[in-house]
């Protein structure tokens, strides 16, 4: 079976995977609709719902449709320290009348969601925080799904590779969200996007997308002229009418009182950029490493959060690009981008 080619799309534009709420079935339909490719991401799901969020953005497109794995890798967090950041966030629970989660350590449920993309055969898959096995990297072309490895450093993608991914996705440093950072410890890479597809280019043999911070058509024009595939857009599409962004994610990105993005580690044990608000300001220092545990401790307060309305008790997850931001239609945000 011949798996999809990337360099195929219409529009050379992909809607990169939010995993959390803002990337919905209906987004992912809408980006393929519109030329390019749109994914569905399996974080925080079951690979229950994760299969019916697939079978219904197949049902939305005659287009390609994407879907993007978590890879699983070891936590790089402790009992103690979790323990004490627990403490330290009793202010949080008092604040929004919400108890801690229960911080605890899973897989994403991997092998579960292997199964889906076997069996529902997406057009493409991605992974992101490491790769696939050699040999779930075979299983997976044998079923005709091209492979995506995010990578943020060079070495990073000489691993992928020699998984045998199909493609590349080159993470810069501004994009939102988590980082796509194979060691969950490592201090995030500060080369440029520009930098560092250069440098893959330059030892790759397999095609590379260009992702992070991208934001405008000169931006992704940029890349393409710098050699990437596509261009893959996250921030972009969060105002999109398809959307899943929360109101409160909505409003924060619009709003004067938030002026810059920062990358910390306070809201989930692992490093990812968003909006710099009050919670960030008041427990970047003291959060430790350990993802997922910090993801389920922090996760009922963040909900609590939204449920009163405060951008100041949730990640809101953009890229240094969130200025940039447009709301409407898909359609109407490719056609800006294009």
């Amino acid at each position: 079976m011949s798996a999809f080619d990337l360099r195929d799309l219409t529009v050379p534009i992909i809607i990169a995977p939010m995993a959390g709420g803002p990337s919905t079935p209906e987004l992912a339909a809408a980006g393929s609709e519109a030329g390019g490719l749109g994914f569905v991401p399996a974080g925080y799901l079951t690979a229950e719902v994760f299969a019916e969020r697939i079978t219904k953005a197949r049902q939305l497109t005659t287009g390609p449709v994407g879907a993007n794995l978590f890879a699983p890798q070891p936590s790089a967090g402790t009992p103690a320290a979790i323990e004490a950041y627990a403490k330290a966030l009793a202010t949080e629970e008092q604040r929004y009348g919400a108890a801690l989660g229960s911080p605890r350590f899973d897989d994403d449920a991997w092998a579960a969601k292997i199964e889906v993309l076997l069996d529902l055969r997406p057009d493409v898959a991605s992974f992101t925080f490491g790769v696939p096995s050699a040999d779930e990297c075979r299983r997976l072309r044998d079923a005709g799904i091209t492979t995506v490895g995010t990578v943020t450093t060079v070495s990073e993608a000489q691993v992928a590779m020699a998984a045998g991914v199909d493609v590349l996705a080159a993470q810069g440093p501004s994009a939102g969200g988590h980082r796509g950072t194979f060691d969950p410890s490592a201090q995030p890479a500060s080369e440029s996007l520009d930098q560092l597809l250069a440098a893959i280019k330059s030892g790759a043999d397999i095609p590379v997308i260009a992702a992070g911070g991208l934001s405008t058509a000169d931006d992704i024009r940029h890349v393409i002229d710098a050699g990437a595939v596509a261009a893959q857009l996250g921030t972009a599409f969060l105002l999109a009418d398809e959307a899943g962004s929360s109101p409160v994610h909505r409003a924060a990105l619009k709003d004067p009182q938030f002026t810059e993005t920062v990358v910390t580690r306070s809201f989930s044990g692992r490093y990812a950029r968003g909006l710099r608000n009050r919670f960030i300001d008041e427990h970047e220092a003291e959060a430790p490493f350990g993802y997922p545990e910090v993801h389920y401790l922090t996760g009922p307060v963040r909900a609590a959060a939204v449920r009163a309305g405060d951008p100041h008790g949730v990640n809101v997850w953009a890229g240094t690009g969130f200025r940039e931001l447009k709301a409407g239609s898909v359609a109407e945000i490719f056609a800006m981008l294009t």
